[in-house]
């Protein structure tokens, strides 16, 4: 980066859901979300990569408990910004129950709740699955059914007398 020290490598933008967010959140959250996202406009810090539906935006932990998100997207700056890039943040809410998931789904004007590629792999079904044919169970032996003549003896398993 050719960028001095403290100074922003990217410009910031909130959805204004999260700016509601934001100002909802406790204050200590509040505080460390507005540090942490200077962090991040500074370059000096980067957050967890999501994956699956939410690829390309990213997360960060709040609090040390973990129990608050920010979660953000990296994207092309206005043509009449200073930056190339902005950090666009899309939800600042607590993780309990996946809720800043879904909410940042709903944002984004996803129809169905975000998955992650590890739900994708586990629902998804094996291609080995699809192509096998079912194997015929064996039926009785024909011995066994009413009306059929029985196998001849073979004479070498009689015992003589």
């Amino acid at each position: 980066m050719t960028q001095g020290v403290g100074q922003p490598a990217f410009a910031l933008s909130f959805d204004p859901r999260a700016l509601t967010d934001l100002l909802q959140a406790p204050s200590d959250i509040r505080d460390l979300a507005l540090a942490y996202l200077q962090e991040v406009v500074n370059a000096q810090r980067f957050g967890l990569r999501l994956d699956g539906d939410l690829e390309g935006f990213r997360k960060l932990f709040v609090d040390s408990r973990r129990d608050w998100r920010v979660v953000y997207g990296v994207r092309p700056a206005p043509a009449e910004s200073a930056h190339p890039k902005e950090i666009h943040v899309v939800a600042i809410r607590p993780r309990a129950g996946n809720d800043v998931y879904d909410e940042v789904g709903r944002r984004l004007g996803m129809t169905r709740r975000p998955l992650s590629a590890r739900t994708h792999a586990a629902r998804s079904r094996s291609p080995q699955l699809t192509t096998r044919t079912p194997v015929p169970r064996p039926g009785p032996p024909p011995a066994a059914l009413p009306g059929l003549p029985r196998p001849a003896l073979n004479p070498a398993h009689h015992p003589t007398r």
